[in-house]
C-alpha cells in the first residue's frame, strides 16, 4: 500500500509484492522440478556432495546468514546444484543486495551451470529486477537463446516495482506479439503498471483478457484490478470488484480496497471497510494497520488510533517500522506530540521516514523551536537529512524567523547539493522572505535551474509580503513574458502588492487576466473583495461580491470590512444582519468590523445588540475579539462598560491592555491609564510602541506633563524601543495644550527624527488655542511643505489667521483651497435614539421636528442665561460677521440642536449621548457645562479629540481638550 509522507503518511511496500514474488519462486521451483529430468547425469555432481552443498546452502539462507552462505558456495568441492544458486539469489534479492548477486551470477558462469533450460537465468533477472539493477536484468533477458513465461514475468515485474510502467507495459505487449499466453503473476504486474500510469484505458483491456483467460477470479489478480481501478480514479468499479470478490476475499483484498479508499479520500469508509473485516475475522496486517491509521489521522480520530495501538501491543506483536512510523504521524497530526515522541523513542529501528515524521509532527503543532532542537540533535546522531527534513527544517525556521538557524540550514543543504532541489529551493525562499531577507530568498531563486509556478508563486509573495511590491509587480511580468501560465495563488499574491501600492490600474488589469483565465475561485474572488475595498472601490467590490454563488464567511466579512474602512457603517451593520438572515455563521474575525462599525457610529444601542448576539451564541470574549468589544463601548461613551469586559476576560494580553490605556486616555482618565500601564508591567507582559503612543496620548489629554516626559524617555530607556513621530507629536501636543507652545517649538527642534505633519499640526492647534501668532505661523507653512492637499490643515491655518483677525490672511488660504479644489468637511452631529440615529448640521431645518428642536433650544439657551449666567462668546466663530450674526451661528451649532432633540426624546434619568466629526468649541463647551448642571441631565459628547463627560457642571476634560 502506497501512501505519503509529509501531509500524509509514510511509504509502505505494496500489498501485492509479497504475492508477487511468492508465486513467480513458486512457479520457478515448479520450472526446476519440470527439468530436473532432462539434465543430463554428465552434468550432475556427486549425490553426496551435491546434497551437502545445497542443505548447508540452504540453513544459511533460512537463516537470512548471507556470508555463511557464499561461504559453503565458496568451499563446495563440486558445482552446487541448481537449488544452492536459486537459494542464494533469493536471499539476495529480498535483501536487495546487488554486490553479492553479481558474485553469486559470476560463480553460475565460472561453474558453467547456465543451462539451456533458462531457469538461472529467470532466477537472475528476477534478482537484478528486485535490486533494481535493470540494464543487468535486460542484458540476461536479450541472450536467453529461448524465453520461457516465467522470463516474461520476471523482466514485466522488474518494470512494474522499479517504477518503468510503460516499459512494464511495452515488454507485455511485445510477449503478447510473439505467442506467449499470459499467466497470473504476468496480469497482476501489468496492472500494477496501468495503475501507475493511470493508464485505466490499457489496464481496462488488461481486464478484458484476464476475463477471456478465466484469471480475473484469481485472488491477487482480482486485488490487482481493485488497485488498478483505485489508482486510476475509478473508485466504483473498484468497489464494485471487490463486492463480487465474495468468499475469496483474503487480507490482500481488503487491503486493496482499504487502499483504494484512502486514494479516493473516503476515510470514514476505511473504518467502516475495517469493521467488516473485523467481522469476517480476517485478521490484519501491517498494511491494514498504516490504513487505517492513516484514516484516524486524517479525520483527527486518536482515541480509534490509540485503541488499534494497544490492540497491537496486547496481541505482543512486535512493531513493523511502518506501523510505528504511521503512529508516530497518527499523535503528530492529532496534537499529540509526546505519545509520539514515546512511540519515536520506543522504536529499535529507525528509517529516514521515522525521523521525518517526528520533525514534521513539531512543524505541524507550532513548535518551531523544537523542531530546529530536534533537527540538530539527530544531526549529532549521524542522521543524514534528505529532502524532506530540509523542507521541515526550513520551514521552521522561517515561522519562528530564526535567520541564524535558517543560514545555518542553507549551508548543509548547499554541502549535501540538495540546494538545488526544486521543494527544497521553493522551501528557502520561503524561508528567507518569512525572515526579511528578501536579498537571499533572490539569490536562491536565480540559481534554481528549472523553476516551477510554485517557485515563482513563492518569489513574488516574498516581495509582496516585505513591500518590495514593484519587484512582485515586474517579476509577475515576466511570468507573463515568459508564457508561463498564472495560478490562482500567484494571482493571490500579486493581489497582495495590489493591495500595498493601492494601485487601482494594476489591480483591474489583474483582475482581468484572472477572468480570462478562468482563475477566479471564492478565495480569489473574497481576495479581490478586500482589495477594491482598501482601493476605496467600494461599488466594485460590491459588483464581485454579488457574483459570487456560494458565499462563505470569508465572503461576508471581507464586503462588511470593505464597507466599514470606508465609512458606510449602517451598511456594514445591513449586511451582517443579511448574513446572519443567509444562515451563515459569523466567526471572529467577521465580528470585529461589525464592532468597529457600531463605534464608529457611537451607537451604544446596535453594539449592545451585537454584543447580546455574541453572547447567545456563546462566543469567547478572548483575544482580539475582547478587545474590540472593550474599543466599541469606549467609543459609544460607555467607559464602565468597557471595564466589565475588560475584567470579564481571563487571559488579558497585550492588544487587550493596549485597548483599554487607550479607552481611558480617550475619556480622559489619565491617572486611570497610568494605573492600567504599571498593572500591564506587573503581569510581566512587556509593551510596545503602540502601547507607549496609548498611554501618551491619555497623557495628553489629561494634561499629565510630567508624567508624559516620564514614561518617553522610559520607552527608549527602559525597554530600548525607538519612538515614532507619533510619540513625539504625542509629547507635542501635551506641552501646547498645556500652554508651553515655545517649550514644545524647542524640543521639535531637537528630535532625532524629521517632524511629520501630524507634529506641526499639534503645534498649529495648540498655538490657535493660546494664541502664539509668530509660532502659529511657522507651524502652518511646515505643515502645508509636508500635506499641501490635506483640506483639514487649510482650515485649520485659516482658524488660526481667523483667531489672529487677519482676515485678509484668512481670503488667501480659503482662495487656496478652491484653486486646488479641496473642500471643508461640514460640521456634523449625530445622536441615537431608540434603535435610529439623527443626523444634524449647522442650523438645520430639515429635521421633520424642526420647529420642536429649535424652539426647546431657544429654551434652554434663555434658560442658561437667566440661572447660569451663559453669555455668547464670539470669538469662536471664526468669520468675518456682524456680532448678532456670530450669536446665531453658535446658537445654531449642529451639537446643540442634538443635544435639544436628546432632551425632547431621551428617557429621563438616561445619559444623552451626542457623536460630533469636529472638536466642539469653545461656546459649546462652556453652553453644554451650563445645560447639565441646569437640567440635572448628563451629557456624553464625543467630538474629534476625545470624550466629554458633562454632569453637574462641569467636564471630564477639565477644560482642557
Amino acid at each position: 500500500m502506497s501512501v505519503v509522507f509529509h501531509n500524509a503518511f509514510p511509504t509502505a511496500p505494496s500489498v501485492g509484492n509479497g504475492l508477487d514474488k511468492k508465486l513467480l519462486w513458486m512457479a520457478l521451483s515448479v520450472q526446476q522440478q519440470q527439468q530436473q529430468a532432462s539434465i543430463s547425469s554428465a552434468t550432475i555432481p556427486s549425490w553426496e556432495s551435491s546434497a551437502s552443498t545445497l542443505l548447508s546452502v540452504k540453513e544459511a539462507c533460512k537463516q537470512g546468514d548471507l556470508t555463511r552462505a557464499f561461504r559453503s558456495l565458496a568451499t563446495s568441492p563440486r558445482c552446487p546444484p541448481q537449488d544452492a544458486y536459486s537459494s542464494i539469489l533469493e536471499l539476495c534479492a529480498s535483501r536487495k543486495a546487488p554486490l553479492q548477486g553479481r558474485q553469486v551470477h559470476s560463480h553460475i558462469v565460472k561453474s558453467n551451470s547456465l543451462s539451456d533450460d533458462g531457469f538461472l537465468r529467470t532466477k537472475l533477472i528476477f534478482m537484478y529486477g528486485k535490486c533494481g539493477r535493470l540494464r543487468d536484468a535486460e542484458k540476461l533477458f536479450d541472450e536467453m537463446p529461448s524465453r520461457s513465461i516465467f522470463a516474461w514475468n520476471a523482466l514485466v515485474g522488474a518494470y512494474a516495482a522499479n517504477a518503468r510502467p510503460s516499459l512494464a507495459i511495452a515488454t507485455f505487449q511485445e510477449m503478447r506479439v510473439s505467442g506467449i499466453l499470459p499467466d497470473a503473476c504476468t496480469l497482476a504486474s501489468v496492472l500494477k503498471a496501468c495503475g501507475a500510469l493511470e493508464d485505466v484505458y490499457t489496464g481496462t483491456a488488461t481486464h478484458g483478457l484476464a476475463v477471456k483467460c478465466g484469471l480475473d477470479s484469481t485472488g491477487f489478480v482480482s486485488n490487482a484490478l481493485v488497485s488498478m481501478y483505485a489508482k486510476c480514479g475509478r473508485f466504483g468499479s473498484a468497489r464494485r470488484l471487490f463486492e463480487r470478490m465474495d468468499e475469496e476475499r483474503d487480507v490482500v483484498s481488503w487491503n486493496s480496497i482499504i487502499s483504494a479508499c484512502l486514494q479516493d479520500g473516503q476515510f470514514f469508509e476505511v473504518l467502516t471497510l475495517f469493521r467488516e473485516m473485523q467481522r469476517a475475522s480476517i485478521p490484519m496486517n501491517s498494511y491494514t494497520t498504516v490504513g487505517v491509521l492513516q484514516a484516524c489521522a486524517e479525520l483527527s480520530l486518536p482515541r480509534l488510533g490509540m485503541e488499534i495501538h494497544a490492540s497491537l501491543l496486547k496481541n505482543d506483536a512486535k512493531l513493523e517500522i511502518y506501523e510505528c512510523n504511521a503512529l508516530v504521524v497518527l499523535y503528530a497530526r492529532c496534537g499529540r506530540i509526546g505519545d509520539a515522541m514515546q512511540v519515536f523513542c520506543e522504536m529499535e529501528e529507525k528509517d529516514n521516514v521515522s525521523w521525518n515524521s517526528m520533525l514534521s509532527g513539531y512543524v505541524q503543532n507550532g513548535l518551531y523551536q523544537e523542531a530546529i532542537d530536534f533537527f540538530c540533535e539527530i544531526l549529532g546522531l549521524g542522521f543524514e537529512a534528505d529532502q524532506v527534513s530540509l523542507i521541515s527544517v526550513a520551514s521552521a525556521s522561517g515561522r519562528s524567523g530564526n535567520r541564524l538557524h535558517g543560514k545555518e540550514v542553507h549551508a548543509y543543504a548547499m554541502r549535501r547539493g540538495l540546494d538545488s532541489d526544486l521543494q527544497v529551493g521553493n522551501t528557502l525562499i520561503d524561508m528567507y522572505s518569512k525572515c526579511d531577507f528578501v536579498d537571499y530568498a533572490e539569490h536562491v531563486f536565480y540559481k534554481l535551474h528549472s523553476k516551477d509556478c510554485v517557485s515563482w508563486t513563492t518569489m513574488i509573495a516574498g516581495c509582496a509580503q516585505n513591500s518590495r511590491y514593484s519587484k512582485a509587480v515586474e517579476l509577475f511580468r515576466r511570468v507573463q513574458r515568459d508564457g508561463m501560465k498564472a495560478d490562482s495563488m500567484m494571482i493571490g499574491s500579486i493581489l497582495q502588492a495590489c493591495s500595498g501600492m493601492a494601485c487601482l490600474p494594476l489591480l483591474k488589469q489583474v483582475h482581468g487576466y484572472a477572468i480570462r483565465h478562468g482563475l477566479l475561485d471564492l478565495v480569489l474572488n473574497n481576495t479581490i473583495i478586500d482589495v477594491y475595498g482598501e482601493c476605496g472601490k467600494v461599488s466594485r467590490a460590491c459588483r464581485v461580491f454579488g457574483t459570487i454563488r456560494d458565499k462563505d464567511v470569508v465572503s461576508w466579512t471581507s464586503m462588511i470590512t470593505c464597507y466599514a474602512n470606508n465609512g458606510l457603517l449602517n451598511e456594514a451593520l445591513c449586511l451582517f444582519r443579511d448574513m446572519v438572515a443567509a444562515a451563515v455563521e459569523p466567526d471572529a474575525v467577521s465580528l470585529i468590523p461589525v464592532l468597529a462599525a457600531a463605534a464608529g457610529l457611537s451607537s451604544s444601542m446596535k453594539g449592545k445588540e451585537i454584543h447580546g448576539f455574541m453572547y447567545r451564541r456563546r462566543y469567547l470574549t478572548e483575544g482580539t475579539v475582547g478587545s474590540s468589544l472593550v474599543d466599541m463601548y469606549a467609543r459609544c461613551g460607555e467607559i464602565e462598560n468597557s471595564f466589565k469586559v475588560f475584567g470579564d476576560v481571563r487571559r488579558k494580553d497585550l492588544v487587550l491592555w493596549t485597548a483599554m490605556i487607550d479607552a481611558s486616555g480617550m475619556h480622559g482618565r489619565g491617572e486611570e491609564a497610568i494605573r492600567l500601564f504599571r498593572g500591564l508591567q506587573a503581569t510581566g507582559i512587556v509593551p510596545d510602541e503602540v502601547t507607549f503612543v496609548a498611554l501618551l496620548y491619555a497623557c495628553s489629554h489629561s494634561g499629565l506633563v510630567d508624567e508624559g516626559r516620564y514614561y518617553l524617555d522610559m520607552m527608549t530607556r527602559e525597554y530600548g524601543l525607538e519612538a515614532w513621530p507619533e510619540h513625539y507629536a504625542c509629547l507635542v501636543d501635551l506641552l501646547g495644550r498645556s500652554g508651553r507652545t515655545d517649550e514644545a517649538f524647542e524640543f521639535i527642534k531637537s528630535m532625532p527624527v524629521k517632524p511629520t505633519a501630524a507634529v506641526w499640526c499639534a503645534l498649529l492647534g495648540a498655538c490657535r488655542v493660546h494664541l502664539n501668532h509668530k509660532l502659529g505661523r511657522i507651524a502652518a507653512e511646515k505643515l502645508l511643505e509636508l500635506e499641501p492637499e490635506s483640506p483639514g490643515n487649510y482650515v485649520l491655518i485659516s482658524n488660526v489667521f481667523a483667531a489672529m483677525r487677519n482676515w485678509e490672511e484668512v481670503g488667501a488660504v480659503r482662495a487656496t483651497m478652491e484653486g486646488r479644489g479641496l473642500k471643508k468637511e461640514p460640521a456634523c452631529s449625530w445622536i441615537e435614539v431608540g434603535k435610529k440615529v439623527h443626523t444634524f448640521v449647522a442650523r438645520d431645518g430639515s429635521h421633520k421636528e424642526s420647529v420642536a428642536i429649535h424652539w426647546k433650544l431657544a429654551e434652554m439657551i434663555e434658560s442658561v442665561k437667566k440661572e447660569g449666567g451663559y453669555a455668547e462668546n464670539t470669538k469662536f466663530v471664526l468669520q468675518d460677521v456682524p456680532e448678532e450674526e456670530k450669536k446665531k451661528m453658535l446658537h445654531g451649532h449642529s451639537e446643540r440642536l442634538a443635544m435639544a432633540f436628546g432632551m425632547l426624546h431621551a428617557p429621563k434619568g438616561t445619559p444623552i449621548r451626542i457623536t460630533k466629526n469636529l472638536r466642539v468649541c469653545g461656546d459649546c463647551h462652556e453652553f453644554t457645562k451650563l445645560v447639565s448642571k441646569r437640567y440635572e441631565q448628563e451629557i456624553i459628547v464625543r467630538d474629534a479629540n476625545r470624550f466629554h463627560h458633562f454632569r453637574g457642571g462641569s467636564c471630564s476634560c477639565r477644560d482642557f481638550w
